[in-house]
């Protein structure tokens, strides 16, 4: 890759109404800087207030910026994967609308994509959330790496440059389940890391709370791994096997002692193997939702409009 590559910057947009004209304003002063070419693609993810309208005057004020209007909410790795679809340049570079992740250090992430790597993420110095989300963000990024086959890479993220050449290895991809950090590592093993600043918030929350970030766990596990159902046979045999020093236990008592332990402990047996038993039932219950999906057939996301280019 050379000093004068084109980028194309894809930004999924929520909400965004306030935080997008500087944003688009930042991002055409770094781009116009770094590369040769430039465009960026602002996806209106069925965001409930006027960002869409305002996509739309930014793109007639910005020659370089496109606007994609889905018909609903389909959520973030969706609508950030219709931008990557949508780019035309050689490198991509995603990032959220919230100006959370500053575009001043998308040249830090080149830097680090011209050693030879073929995705980039940029890590924050410091988590700027709650405990609780900061601690279920480490699981859900530990358990992704695992996934993907890094575990090596231990900090993933939505501020995010690389080739657009992967794209082919999930073009056909079609569902409704999206983990965009999974689909690209179907097409290479190269990723790094690199510090970076992440910035407040300059409007508004987070719209992850802890029940949609723990979908997004369970979409992690269930939709692109079979580890949990394997964990759930081991957890089944481990149960046979304790289930059987049970009876060796019982036999014993009753042979050696002339009694056996009554209720409680009976009842504490019950409760064990139908906690497990549940378990494991709950883990195929997530994968036979997985299939459910797949055999409605329902679409990754649905274009609504486009502005002009």
């Amino acid at each position: 890759m050379t000093e004068t590559a084109r980028i194309s910057a894809v930004v999924p947009v929520y909400r965004g109404e306030r935080s997008l004209p500087e944003l688009v304003e930042r991002l055409a002063a770094v781009l116009s800087a770094s590369a040769a070419e430039y465009e960026i693609i602002l996806v209106n993810d069925g965001s409930p207030d006027n960002s869409w309208q305002v996509i739309e005057q930014l793109a007639a004020r910005w020659p370089a910026v496109r606007g994609i209007r889905l018909m609903r909410n389909y959520g973030q790795h969706n609508a950030t994967l219709c931008g990557v679809r949508a780019a035309r340049f050689e490198l991509i570079v995603t990032l959220d609308d919230d100006l959370q992740h500053p575009p001043e250090e998308i040249p830090l992430l080149l830097a680090r994509l011209r050693e030879g790597w073929d995705v980039v993420y940029g890590v924050p110095q410091r988590r700027p959330h709650s405990w609780w989300r900061n601690m279920f963000s480490v699981f859900i990024k530990r358990t992704l790496s695992a996934v993907m086959g890094i575990n090596s890479l231990r900090d993933i993220g939505a501020f995010r440059l690389f080739r657009a050449s992967l794209r082919h290895a999930f073009e056909s991809y079609q569902n409704p389940n999206v983990i965009l950090d999974v689909l690209l590592s179907w097409g290479t093993a190269r990723f790094a890391a690199v510090t970076v600043r992440e910035d407040p918030r300059s409007e508004g929350a987070s719209n992850y709370n802890f029940m949609r970030l723990f979908r997004v766990a369970m979409t992690v596990l269930t939709a692109y791994s079979t580890r949990p159902l394997r964990a759930a046979s081991l957890l089944g045999f481990a149960f046979t096997l304790f289930g059987v020093g049970v009876f060796v236990y019982v036999l014993f008592v009753y042979f050696f002692q002339g009694s056996i332990p009554g209720f409680p402990f009976l009842a504490s047996l019950i409760s064990l193997f139908s906690g497990m038993q549940l378990f494991a039932l709950g883990i195929i219950g997530e994968y036979l939702s997985r299939v459910f999906d797949r055999s409605m057939d329902r679409p990754t996301y649905v274009v609504g409009e486009e502005t002009e280019r």
